[in-house]
């Protein structure tokens, strides 16, 4: 089950915890985050091709794609026994801003959105199904957790891609990792 826990900024054991989605979604637009909850329009297997990815969401990658001009969708699958994990899960965990909005569809698994906006840090834990906008310059974080398991869809607005642009602040650091979070659902 999707949930958003919202921090002050300085102290990451003091937050409060929704898991209802539409409140999520509500209290994630006052900050300009999209959150939706979308289904395939076609069915698929799991260890599927991206064509076959993308064709079971292409009605949805449509709409955001001529509401927002997409260039580029890719589809990113990370699994448990991939020999890069911890460097890939690391180059996510510090804070950093992008020029362009980040869109991720989870297809499958989970990982945990850390924004950190004004004096609030916003942690949306997402799941299959949901679809998360980050804003362009919001700073932020993302963690997949020690064994990732996911798959997702991921727009962009430029043919480059992910680009990211590291804050050097530690704040990251302060929160509790994925696997820690879940603990205390």
């Amino acid at each position: 089950m999707s949930a958003l826990t919202i921090y002050p900024a300085n102290q990451p054991q003091q937050g409060n915890t929704c898991r209802d989605f539409d409140s999520i979604s509500e209290q994630l637009k006052t900050i300009g985050v999209q959150f939706e909850r979308w289904e395939a329009g076609s069915e698929f297997i799991s260890e599927v091709e991206v064509l076959t990815v993308k064709d079971a969401y292409q009605q949805h990658i449509d709409r955001l794609t001529e509401q927002f001009g997409f260039k580029s969708v890719d589809v990113v699958s990370l699994k448990p026994d991939h020999p890069e994990k911890e460097a890939m899960r690391q180059k996510f965990l510090s804070e950093h801003t992008h020029d362009d909005f980040e869109v991720r569809f989870f297809v499958e698994g989970r990982g945990l959105f850390y924004l950190h906006v004004d004096d609030k840090v916003y942690a949306i834990f997402c799941e299959q199904g949901d679809l998360i906008s980050v804003p362009a310059h919001t700073k932020h974080w993302f963690d997949m957790g020690e064994m990732p398991d996911f798959k997702c869809i991921r727009l962009f607005t430029t043919e480059d891609g992910w680009i990211g642009n590291f804050t050097g602040d530690p704040i990251a650091d302060s929160f509790p990792t994925l696997d820690q979070y879940l603990t205390s659902l």
